[in-house]
């Protein structure tokens, strides 16, 4: 081959064009690795907007009892034979608003979480084991799938749902976006201004519910967490700017849970909820180290970023005795 010829076959190796080709020849040619990518990317910017709220609310404890209550919804639901997506839907919301009630203001507290937290585990090993000794022959391998996900083993149907029901949560929070996080910062307030501060306490925790039980389909109940809470918290620490936070939070989700995915067809022997989980453990390391030295540097300059100023300041918008939080995108 002449040196003309092989430079222009380089050129065409490392084209765009040619890297898009071999995209689709490696694993957006295989259907189940397309089914992943659907419902993992409509799931992870799902949990990045309600891990966003579950950190500015303090209430990421709250999740993680949501995903010990998936577990334990499907295997009752299989253990009675029913759907498993019947028992993690209704258990999740169920529970989801039982925790706002034991709480105050729709906020469960960590007591409450606790205690029904044990119950619902307890539960979930009786449930486990009715299900392996009755009913285990129909479908053997539903226990392990329902604790560490199966995000490569979805049907169409079951991506496509998924995909549906993350759009559906994404679209509610949007929705909620600035009421409720005007909640969350100063609930007083915003009760006092005439925000149904409850009922959005209520709406909140079925959101959760709804995400914690579809995406456990997928990531597991076991790392539900994990993806809940470190994109959040990696944004959070990235940003102090509550809307830029918002948009970074699913963002960040989306990009480990395609790099988990990635990784998971690479090494076959690598999980993919694993890797999914991994990435994003990853990423809120590198950004819990970032803010410190981002805020070194300032100090060093003498400047202050405008990240780091006060993100809600107060201003008097008519009456003198009270001051009301003005957002600041």
């Amino acid at each position: 081959m002449t040196a003309p010829v092989r430079a222009a076959a380089l050129a065409r190796a490392h084209s765009p064009g040619a890297a898009l080709d071999q995209l689709a020849a490696g694993p957006l040619s295989h259907p189940y690795f397309q089914h992943a990518l659907l419902a993992g990317t409509a799931i992870a910017a799902a949990c990045g907007l309600v891990g966003y709220f579950l950190v500015l609310r303090a209430q990421v404890f709250t999740g993680d009892a949501l995903s010990h209550t998936a577990f334990t919804g499907a295997l009752g639901a299989l253990a009675l034979g029913y759907d498993l997506r019947l028992g993690l839907y209704a258990t999740c919301v169920v529970v989801a608003l039982l925790l706002g009630t034991l709480g105050s203001g729709a906020k469960a507290d960590d007591v409450a979480i606790g205690s029904l937290f044990s119950w619902t585990l307890g539960m979930g090993v009786f449930f486990l084991t009715v299900y392996t000794t009755t009913r285990s022959t129909a479908n053997g391998g539903a226990g392990t799938s329902v604790l560490f996900g199966s995000i490569f083993g979805l049907s169409s149907g079951q991506a496509w749902l998924a995909a549906a029901v993350g759009a559906a949560v994404c679209a509610a929070l949007l929705a909620l976006a600035r009421p409720l996080l005007f909640a969350s910062i100063d609930p007083d307030v915003a009760a006092a201004r005439g925000l149904p501060v409850r009922a959005l306490g209520y709406g909140f925790l079925v959101l959760v519910g709804v995400c914690a039980a579809e995406a456990t389909q997928a990531i597991g109940s076991l790392l539900l967490l994990g993806l809940l809470a470190a994109p959040a918290g990696a944004a959070h620490r990235l940003t102090d700017r509550p809307y830029r936070a918002l948009a970074l939070a699913p963002i960040l989700a989306v990009a480990e849970v395609v790099a988990g995915l990635g990784l998971g067809y690479a090494v076959p022997d690598l999980p993919p909820s694993f890797a999914v989980v991994a990435t994003a453990t990853a990423v809120y390391a590198a950004a819990y180290t970032v803010r410190p030295v981002a805020a070194a540097h300032a100090r060093r300059t003498g400047r202050r970023r405008p990240a780091d100023l006060p993100v809600f300041p107060l201003t008097d918008t008519g009456n003198p005795d009270r001051t009301t939080p003005s957002i600041r995108r």
